[in-house]
């Protein structure tokens, strides 16, 4: 027996049978749809395709209902004839990963948001509805013919109604991205990490989007922000509930580090010393006037009290010059300060000694 040879009795085609969609044939016969083969039926349905059908007819499907669902040529009226509605932009919406990137904000920009009107919220709606409706009807007429098995014309129908309430609930709920947004930040929650908060209004988004009746005459935003905000309670409620439940004591490992913090502050400590040494001992060769400037400017010699350091004026009436003559002073002492701060943190050369370093060329020898 050749081994590549179709075995319909084999234990994999067995398993691949039940766990295949059984269409009815147009004859009545139902027939089992397997892996891309066929089986007695006009079209071999992907396995994809299957597990929609397995997912559409295993509960009924629920919509918002409308008169105008059953008007005379319904279809047409709410899909051809409606106005077109603008798609949004989804490509700004990273929300977790803004927490790495400070600069970025987390709310998209007036260009790449769209806001939708009453009406054109209404016609997405309604379409989103139809085909909703539509697919429960399908599932009614199954139910009618006294199995679960739809014949290929249901099951296409099925498959084609279903991607259209897919795509309009995607495009809904992508429109309003920012709301979840706006919504997490005006929230003080800060036992909940925004990456949870931000999940949680998301799923409240969804299921507004399903909840959601256009024909009361409201925006959908004016829904959708209190089940939001209404979920947000929720998860912190959940949260609090845990924490009462499973108590923990302080752990120092489960604190945020602060090490880069501590570092940087005992840099600008070690560097403020550092300074005032400089000053103190006149290593940077500061004049008396230049000396005088800086001390009084930074109060560096009173370094126990808390009186506020001079002004500019106030300096200038010391030392009898104007205020403008004070900053150049200034200016002047803080580069000495610089360069011989350089030198004794980063090794730089000062520049009376790089004059004498071979291979470097002084200003003067270029002229």
């Amino acid at each position: 027996m050749n081994a590549n040879r179709f075995n319909p009795n084999s234990p994999l085609e067995r398993m691949q049978r039940r766990r295949g969609i059984r269409v009815a044939s147009a004859s009545g016969r139902s027939t089992s749809q397997r892996g891309g083969r066929r089986s007695g039926g006009t079209r071999a349905f992907s396995q994809a395709e299957q597990a929609v059908l397995r997912h559409v007819l295993a509960k009924p499907q629920d919509f918002i209902d409308s008169p105008e669902f059953y008007v005379p040529d319904a279809e047409s009226k709410i899909y051809e004839q409606a106005p077109d509605v603008r798609k949004p932009d989804a490509s700004w919406y990273h929300p977790v990963m803004d927490d790495l990137s400070p600069g970025r904000s987390r709310l998209p920009k007036s260009s790449d948001q769209v806001i939708l009107t009453a009406a054109e919220e209404r016609v997405l709606f309604l379409q989103f509805n139809y085909s909703r409706f539509r697919i429960r009807e399908i599932q009614l007429q199954i139910e009618k013919s006294g199995g679960r098995e739809p014949t290929p014309d249901q099951a296409e129908a099925l498959l084609r109604w279903y991607r259209v309430t897919d795509e309009l609930r995607i495009q809904i709920a992508e429109t309003n991205l920012a709301l979840v947004l706006a919504m997490a930040k005006r929230t003080r929650m800060s036992e909940v990490d925004f990456a949870d908060l931000v999940s949680e209004g998301n799923m409240a988004l969804l299921r507004a989007v399903d909840k959601f009746d256009c024909g009361r005459g409201f925006k959908f935003s004016t829904y959708a922000c209190r089940a939001i905000l209404k979920a947000f309670s929720r998860q912190g409620m959940k949260l609090s509930k845990y924490r009462q439940r499973f108590p923990t004591d302080f752990d120092p490992k489960l604190e945020r580090s602060d090490f880069l913090d501590t570092k940087r502050a005992e840099f600008q400590s070690d560097a403020a010393s550092e300074v005032k040494r400089i000053v103190r001992e006149n290593r940077c060769e500061l004049s008396d006037i230049e000396r005088t400037v800086i001390e009084h400017r930074f109060r560096l010699e009173q370094p126990t009290t808390n009186t506020r350091p001079m002004t500019l004026e106030q300096v200038g009436q010391i030392i009898g010059v104007t205020k403008e003559r004070v900053r150049q002073i200034q200016n002047k002492a803080l580069e000495k300060i610089r360069v011989e701060l350089d030198h004794t943190f980063l090794g730089t050369p000062r520049p009376e000694e790089a004059d004498h370093e071979p291979g470097y060329d002084s200003p003067a020898s270029l002229n």
